[in-house]
């Protein structure tokens, strides 16, 4: 016999006994639900002035049976709603309302020949039927159920127009996008039981192997899928390019983005950001996508990241944890890998929390002292012990890097770091000036691990350039505290060359973002020299417009070699007392010793 879920007492004890006879019914396969219970079903809860509703499996047993009260019904605990998303959860929830006449609305029940031809017979005239409550749809979706079935009950408790609700399979994303409009279901209609004429075991087999063939069609590529989650209060220009950003640092990352979500608030929810409403919608959004995780295009506090994973039990991500995850791929020296995990521990210590409830908490002192340490502060003391070795680590090579600073300086070698937002072609500009091999690639942070070029010249003089890690809006504070012995490089630097990639048309915030990162490191003051990049993809009046709004700037194509000859006679009245009597000419075509 199945359990019973709800308020039983208030039951007669005969409504008892036959509410337990009803639980022991089966339906055969090819039913959607037995009539003679479904009548039975509807004078005990006439009767008893309460929604009953059973949760029927594919071999027609119910497995559970729910009592509410005349307006509401709650569902039992059936799991996470986390399922393989090419399966549904093999039960069907069947729902009988009482007093329903009053409630009844107008539906056109709408049939495609898809649907038609699988045998389900719904009448597509105007029907009154009860429409869905909201919360049942959510259970639908969420729980990824075989279907809903709603029957309204007449005012004798016989069974009169139903409501028949399941999943639609994602068949392509254009038409996902009609389809998400209503919820990702069917909703069709009946004006009674009996009109559903329907083999429901091939139905529910064809709409989960239809449900399975989009589900891998849409999404059978490498790499985690996410969507990806913008709140702002600021206008939409800006918004859309820090969403742009995002999605470049999702690629970067390896992620394929599924779906974005942007929502603009006069101000954030504190707990959750985007609301709760959001929340729930985010979950339904990713079910029906069979996505698992999230990034907001924001650092969340460890409270809303705690917050917003109870709610929706996916994996929640951040701004900071993405670039922190990209540092973690990208690094390949072990300094690099050094600095990535002091940010990331530094980062996840206030994010720790007790996984384990069964685990007392000590609060110290008499009638607070337990058996020994739990295990989320056993997890704390450890990130603290390795943060200590980490940073002395780091420490470490800060030092070996002052001593070769130090070395450099003694023989008077200028360097010249090069310095800019992430992708603005850092890496290319000093490979075209040394004829270097420093990776390239089209995507954020190709660079974490510094790279040095010594280049020397026929009368013996030398100059050293340095790629460094590109710079970004909201740069974590763990990361630029993590690399100061990177960033070192940079304030022992002569001469910087701040690189812009004058193609992207967000290039103006760019700007502000590396002046305020070097004003925050006390680099301000440097000598710089503004380069615009990749001059070969705009005309000649945007490029004089370009120059002529930031005088004393300077335009190359490190790709196509464009502008290198001024660049040069620049960099050579910059370290005048390096580079005196140079020819830029011969500067260009000198040979080369590489340092890393």
């Amino acid at each position: 016999m199945s359990s019973i879920f709800g308020d039983q007492k208030s039951l007669r004890a005969s409504d008892r006994l036959e509410l337990e006879k009803l639980s022991e019914k089966r339906t055969r396969g090819a039913e959607i639900i037995d009539l003679d219970l479904a009548r039975r079903a509807g004078k005990l809860a006439a009767r008893t002035n309460k929604q009953i509703a059973f949760l029927i499996g594919r071999d027609g047993r119910i497995e559970q049976t729910i009592i509410g009260n005349k307006d509401r019904l709650y569902l039992p605990d059936l799991g996470r709603y986390r399922l393989d998303m090419t399966r549904l959860r093999r039960l069907r929830l069947v729902v009988f309302v009482p007093d329903a006449e009053p409630r009844l609305v107008d539906h056109y029940s709408d049939l495609p020949g898809a649907v038609r031809d699988k045998g389900l017979h719904l009448s597509e005239r105007l029907v009154r039927a009860l429409p869905f409550p909201d919360d049942f749809l959510t259970d639908l979706e969420k729980l990824r159920l075989d279907a809903l079935l709603l029957v309204a009950l007449r005012s004798d408790g016989s069974p009169g127009p139903v409501s028949f609700a399941h999943l639609v399979p994602v068949l392509a994303r254009q038409k996902f996008e009609e389809a998400r409009e209503r919820r990702g279901l069917k909703l069709l209609y009946a004006r009674e039981l009996s009109e559903i004429s329907m083999d429901f075991s091939e139905f529910i087999s064809d709409l989960e192997a239809e449900i399975s063939k989009s589900i891998v069609r849409q999404f059978d590529t490498k790499g985690d899928k996410a969507v990806l989650v913008g709140a702002y209060t600021s206008g939409g220009a800006e918004a859309a390019a820090s969403m742009e950003e995002l999605k470049e640092l999702a690629f970067t990352a390896g992620l394929n983005v599924c779906d974005v979500i942007v929502q603009r608030r006069k101000s954030l929810d504190p707990r959750t950001v985007i609301g709760q409403g959001k929340v729930e919608q985010l979950t339904l959004q990713c079910l029906q996508l069979g996505v698992d995780l999230v990034i907001f295009d924001r650092e969340l506090s460890p409270s809303q990241l705690r917050s917003i994973t109870n709610m929706t039990e996916l994996r929640i991500l951040d701004r900071s944890m993405l670039i922190l995850d990209i540092f973690a791929q990208r690094a390949k020296s072990s300094e690099g890998r050094l600095q990535v995990e002091l940010a990331q521990l530094k980062y996840s210590l206030p994010r720790l929390t007790e996984k384990d409830s069964g685990l007392s908490r000590l609060s110290g002192g008499i009638g607070g002292r337990g058996p020994g340490e739990t295990k989320l502060e056993v997890s704390r003391r450890r990130v603290r012990d390795r943060l200590s070795e980490l940073e002395k680590r780091i420490d470490k090579v800060a030092a070996q890097r002052g001593l070769r600073r130090s070395r450099r300086q003694e023989r008077g070698v200028p360097v010249t770091a090069i310095i800019g937002y992430t992708n603005a072609g850092k890496s290319t500009l000093l490979n075209a000036l040394t004829k270097g091999d420093v990776f390239v690639e089209n995507k954020l942070f190709a660079t974490l691990d510094p790279s040095s070029r010594r280049m020397r010249f026929p009368n013996e003089r030398e100059v050293i350039f340095v790629d460094t890690v590109g710079f970004i809006r909201e740069l974590p504070e763990e990361l630029v505290n993590a690399f100061r012995a990177t960033l070192e490089e940079v304030g022992e630097a002569d001469l910087l060359l701040q690189l812009v990639d004058a193609s992207n048309p967000d290039f103006r915030k760019q700007i502000e973002v590396v002046q305020n990162t070097l004003s925050d490191l006390e680099f301000g003051e440097k000598p710089r020299i503004l380069i615009f990049n990749k001059i070969d993809l705009l005309s000649d009046f945007e490029l004089r417009a370009l120059l002529n709004n930031y005088p004393g700037a300077m335009g190359v194509s490190a790709f196509q070699r464009r502008g290198f000859e001024q660049l040069i006679l620049r960099i050579q009245s910059e370290l005048q007392q390096s580079f005196t009597g140079l020819d830029p000419a011969r500067f260009l075509t000198a040979g080369i010793d590489e340092e890393r």
